[in-house]
């Protein structure tokens, strides 16, 4: 990446595996699946009956039970991953990110659809009751930049504060867009991720009726299966992954504990179709190219792979056809693993999550697993770490995110 250099050094997670970075991680490393029975609400006659639910989180944890109520689900789970992540990053929190200037802190947090539940709930408030009973909160429930309005007001960040949109590459875009800001100067920090909240009866309603979600209700913990002959679609999931981005120098000035530093950044569309990936892979194949040029590496210096990998039809031979094209004889030397295999699809947050799980990969030379992966679908013929960890270890590392629309974002990430 062009500029002054960027690391990671603090992180926060809430997803359907636990909350709390090393949660998520340990149950990574040991195969187990977060997907089970929707409880939240009745499913009725939904063709899908399974997500992955952030059940242990507890909202009173990170936020006083009076705010509660003014903000959406994706709010409480970005604010509560931001505490994690400002903490971990060894900040208190109570006077902002202290070893930077208010003004040159920036919030990059994003949500690929926003206050879903809230807009659920409002609507049918209005229907039932008359429009004029809707909540007061109701439009700062559910915009989408809410998330990095309420972040830079507890944390008092006073540089750039907003939120990109774009699908499932959102949080990807948040850290790559976070990153070249601090890289070209104008900000020396950042609070960086996405965060999203879409279980929901419209959300799963939604997706089933696109026949995008897998409906194996019988087995949720195997119904995620990328790259898996037997796949059948994706599995919702939820939650949040936010990061501290600090220019290096003053990260080792200050004695931070640096994750990771971020060498690479790229986006490109599809300009194909709003839903299916483009033939071959041509928009994630040029995106994973531009990421390498970005970081100036070639191909062989990539040791890992942390896939989109969705457990769809289409996106798993699409970017297994895209890795092949961009590294040519070394694919069959990459490791590859897909997180939703076991997370879910998290939508909008996905990107953010994964770059977390890229980041912990490089730093500590464990890979997680791609679990359900049993038989493998012929058009999928790379190494994707099937079932077990593996240790392994991992100088380079690339993190995919593709969404509807056509958009794709990889992210390069160095051990440091």
């Amino acid at each position: 990446m062009l500029g002054r250099r960027v690391v990671i050094t603090g992180t926060g997670l809430v997803t359907s595996l636990g909350t709390g970075t090393e949660k998520t991680w340990n149950a990574l490393l040991e195969g187990k699946s977060g997907i089970g029975k929707i409880s939240r609400f009745d499913v009725g006659k939904l063709t899908t009956h399974i997500a992955g639910e952030a059940g242990d989180f507890v909202v009173e944890d990170f936020i006083d039970r009076k705010e509660v109520r003014r903000m959406d689900l994706f709010c409480q789970y970005a604010l509560a991953a931001a505490n994690m992540a400002v903490k971990g990053a060894g900040f208190s929190g109570e006077d902002g990110l202290s070893a930077y200037a208010p003004e040159r802190v920036g919030v990059v947090v994003g949500s690929g659809i926003g206050g879903f539940s809230s807009f659920e709930e409002n609507c049918l408030k209005g229907q039932e009751k008359g429009w004029e009973r809707i909540s007061p909160y109701f439009i700062i429930q559910i915009i989408a930049n809410m998330a990095p309005g309420l972040i830079s007001i507890r944390y008092n960040c006073k540089g750039p504060n907003w939120g990109p949109v774009s699908a499932c590459s959102t949080g990807a875009h948040a850290i790559g867009e976070a990153c070249k800001s601090i890289a070209c100067g104008e900000m020396d920090a950042a609070i960086a991720g996405g965060s999203e909240a879409p279980i929901t009866r419209m959300g799963i309603g939604g997706f089933s009726a696109m026949k995008a979600l897998s409906t194996n209700n019988s087995e949720p913990q195997k119904a995620s299966r990328p790259f898996d002959k037997n796949r059948d679609g994706f599995v919702m999931g939820e939650g949040s992954g936010i990061v501290i981005l600090e220019e290096l120098e003053h990260a080792k000035r200050r004695g931070a504990d640096i994750l990771c530093e971020i060498i690479g950044y790229a986006a490109s569309s599809d300009a194909f179709h709003v839903t299916q990936p483009a033939p071959g892979g041509e928009g994630a194949r040029r995106c994973m190219q531009l990421a390498l040029n970005n970081a100036k590496l070639a191909p062989s210096d990539v040791d890992y792979i942390n896939a989109h990998g969705t457990s769809t039809p289409y996106n798993d031979v699409s970017e297994t056809r895209a890795i092949r094209k961009v590294f040519g004889s070394h694919a069959d030397k990459l490791m590859i693993s897909s997180t939703k295999s076991m997370l879910g699809h998290t939508l909008g947050a996905a990107g953010s999550i994964e770059s977390i799980i890229t980041g912990l990969t490089v730093s500590r030379g464990m890979v997680h697993p791609t679990i359900n992966l049993t038989e493998p679908d012929p058009e999928c013929d790379l190494d994707y770490v099937p079932n077990e960890a593996r240790k392994a270890r991992v100088r380079i590392a690339l993190s995919n995110s593709f969404g509807f629309g056509g958009t794709n974002v990889v992210l390069a990430f160095k051990a440091v």
